[in-house]
């Protein structure tokens, strides 16, 4: 008997991305990558889904530098958050890191790379984390 897939959501995104995967859910149907992955194929509205990993690598679209930081991010700030259009298509959120702001350029390539947690949180966020960084 085949092993069933882990549900197509946000719960099965962060637990690959603890594992250090980028994983998107790609329509059978269409063809349609959807991440942040979905039950339902948003473009054809099929349930016949895969998943699939993404290398994770792509083009800044679009940036801000956030000055004013959430108590959890205050240690960070400023920090520059930005959607990176990815090589397979879908677009992904995330903090830039390795960088200093003002040296980030609209369309210059970024790579996801994974926190590896060194202690058990406690205190939000307590999902595993994701950022990107220049690519090399």
């Amino acid at each position: 008997m085949a092993e069933a897939q882990p549900a197509f959501g946000i719960e099965s995104f962060y637990k690959f991305v603890g594992e250090g995967k980028l994983m998107a859910a790609k329509c059978n149907k269409c063809g349609e990558v959807m991440l942040p992955p979905r039950p339902v194929c948003t473009n054809c509205y099929s349930k016949d889904l895969q998943w699939i990993e993404l290398k994770g690598s792509g083009k800044l679209l679009t940036y801000t530098v956030i000055h004013v930081a959430p108590k959890q991010f205050e240690t960070l700030a400023p920090y520059p958050v930005g959607i990176v259009k990815l090589d397979e298509g879908p677009q992904l959120l995330g903090m830039i890191r390795n960088i200093e702001p003002n040296k980030l350029k609209i369309g210059m390539e970024l790579t996801i790379d994974f926190e590896k947690p060194s202690t058990p949180q406690t205190q939000w966020p307590t999902w595993p984390k994701y950022y990107f960084k220049p690519h090399k």
